[in-house]
């Protein structure tokens, strides 16, 4: 906490001023200390009025004393405490810090009757029914979707998930992988994990609303679709309902096309698997929502952050994955649709960089509250002329970027003093008279995709092609030879990067 003069700055989530200790009135500064044990931890200031001024106790240790007594006495179970008392110009304040707990909920006993309260922007507010429920959850060392259901595994299939391995992992697929991924149960009952990725899923929750508005405003929906069952399912019609309604430039070069899309698919997909699986789905009667405009798509999902804090109070780059429903979770990265180390935020903001229209005004954003999450991703061709594409693309042209040979020995017969003739090279180190020959089908597809996903692995390139493995790895070298791509970073854990070459 900041201390300016005689402030504190400021009265925040994290933090509440109390003038004095109201000892007839202990549930007005009891459910301060109820909220911040069970959100993300807070800190309590005795001795600053609403504003932030410092006016000091009487008595800084007798305060002290009934505060712990009155925590012990009312609060069960006892949250993890400190109090700390501070001198600030000839006045004393007490800070009561607060952990964040682990086993919630943290109820205020008085009067019979017991409240649970939890942190909602500057305020400590009582815990609705669905709040508790997720305390509960949390405080047993629960998660929704390990809970198991009455749906017994032999009443349904799993032809989706079997595919979806066959297609993005080695994995030979084994039914026996239902109950180590925790889909099933021993008993062969289903948990609500297992009811997500079974073939016919009859969660009311689970569901997706896509629009595509006229502008830049809800007022004219030009399309919509909502689909309802299996989470692969969600995800895969809702990445279809983006393609289809949103436009990709391209630009033709003398060797192959480059594509100047709006948004990068990767980027869409990476957003579209956070906010199914990091979604509250204790929350009935919402879904995740896809809204396209013309200048931005954004995706919805109930449910804020999981430790309680708001996305837009910190830097999400340095956000540590936190997971609401970790068996879902854990599936997904078995299908490599997340890495199971870092943030998904950093993937969404490099694959958007990669775009050639990219400007860092068009980065990704996002945005909390305790009840939704919001990701926004700009459309990086809006407000573009033909002239500025046509002037991008001049820029990376005059770059002079060309990494592939420098000088070309075309083979001719030798002469009579038995060596080959070298033909003159140009500005670009190509033979005068050779003429460049567009790159195959195969090596087009591949430059597309790498557009959409940077990241993406020469087993998945394969499977998309159908073509072998050896296949994409020899395109790749020639591409890469050609100065047309480029590999940034390792093998894993890099990324490659596509050119704008003559």
């Amino acid at each position: 906490m900041k201390i300016e003069g005689n402030i504190l700055i400021a009265e925040c989530t994290a933090y509440d001023f109390k003038e004095m200790v109201e000892k007839a009135k202990i549930k007005d500064w009891l459910k301060s200390i109820s909220a911040f044990a069970n959100t993300a931890g807070g800190t309590l200031y005795f001795g600053v009025d609403n504003n932030g001024g410092i006016v000091g106790l009487d008595d800084a240790q007798i305060d002290s004393d009934f505060i712990s007594e009155k925590i012990k006495a009312h609060l069960d179970p006892i949250p993890s405490f400190r109090l700390v008392p501070h001198e600030i110009n000839d006045k004393k304040i007490l800070e009561v810090v607060v952990d964040a707990g682990n086993l919630t909920p943290y109820y205020i006993f008085m009067n019979k009757t017991r409240t649970a309260y939890v942190r909602v922007g500057n305020e400590s507010v009582q815990a609705n029914s669905h709040q508790l429920l997720n305390l509960v959850l949390k405080g047993t060392n629960h998660s929704w979707d390990s809970l198991v259901t009455t749906e017994r595994a032999e009443d349904h299939t799993f032809a989706m998930l079997r595919n979806a391995f066959a297609e993005r992992t080695d994995v030979v697929w084994d039914d026996k992988l239902l109950i180590s991924l925790g889909l099933v149960t021993s008993d062969g009952l289903l948990t609500n994990a297992g009811l997500l990725f079974a073939d016919y899923c009859n969660l009311r929750q689970s569901q997706i609303y896509c629009t595509r508005w006229n502008g830049l405003e809800k007022d004219n929906a030009i399309n919509d679709s909502e689909y309802q069952g299996n989470i692969l399912h969600l995800m895969k019609m809702g990445l279809e309902f983006i393609k289809a309604n949103t436009a990709k430039r391209w630009y033709k070069l003398p060797q192959y096309r480059l594509n100047f899309p709006e948004y990068s698919e990767r980027a869409l997909e990476e957003a579209c698997i956070n906010h199914l699986i990091h979604r509250d789905y204790t929350f009935l009667g919402s879904e995740v929502h896809i809204d396209i405009y013309d200048d931005r798509l954004e995706f919805y999902s109930p449910g804020g952050m999981f430790d309680g804090t708001s996305i837009q109070d910190q830097d999400p780059l340095s956000v540590p994955s936190v997971r609401r429903n970790p068996v879902i979770a854990d599936v997904l990265s078995q299908l490599s649709y997340m890495e199971k180390r870092g943030s998904g935020f950093k993937k969404m903001k490099l694959q958007t960089s990669l775009l050639p229209t990219y400007t860092e005004e068009k980065k990704p954003t996002y945005r909390s509250t305790p009840s939704s999450f919001f990701t926004t991703f700009r459309n990086v061709n809006y407000g573009l002329t033909e002239s500025d594409f046509e002037a991008i693309i001049d820029s990376e042209l005059k770059k002079g970027q060309w990494n592939g040979p420098r000088q070309t020995t075309e083979r001719l017969p030798e002469n009579e003093e038995g060596y080959q003739k070298r033909l003159p090279v140009n500005h670009e180190g190509l033979p005068e008279k050779v003429t460049r020959k567009s790159i195959s089908p195969s090596a087009q597809r591949i430059i597309d995709i790498l557009q959409e996903d940077a990241s993406i692995s020469i087993s998945l390139l394969a499977s998309k092609l159908n073509i072998s493995a050896t296949s994409i790895k020899k395109h790749l070298a020639t591409l890469k030879d050609m100065g047309i791509i480029e590999r940034v970073g390792p093998d894993k854990g890099g990324y490659w990067k596509v050119h704008i070459r003559k």
